[in-house]
């Protein structure tokens, strides 16, 4: 993993994180690492946090987190709700 991949991965995030907090589900917005299968992997990209993961089959049109942004990967990960404490 480079600084230049991490960098870009944070400006498209910041681009793009108004429209993807105002969709329904979404909770937070940030950069880490992929996972898939239940380990993460090397591959930097925008995490976006659900509260409920839900098959695409039962958004709305426009309600969908898109596969990626401007090239960056993005990974949708079920949190739950967050709650300052």
């Amino acid at each position: 993993m480079s600084e230049q991949v991490v960098q870009r991965a944070l400006e498209v995030k910041r681009r793009h994180e108004p429209e993807l907090l105002r969709k329904p589900n979404v909770v937070a917005v940030g950069i880490g690492f992929r996972t898939r299968a239940g380990q993460p992997t090397d591959e930097v990209c925008i995490v976006v946090s659900v509260t409920r993961k839900q098959p695409a089959t039962q958004l709305k049109r426009g309600e969908t987190v898109p596969a990626s942004l401007e090239g960056v990967p993005i990974d949708v990960v079920e949190t739950g709700a967050i709650r300052a404490l």
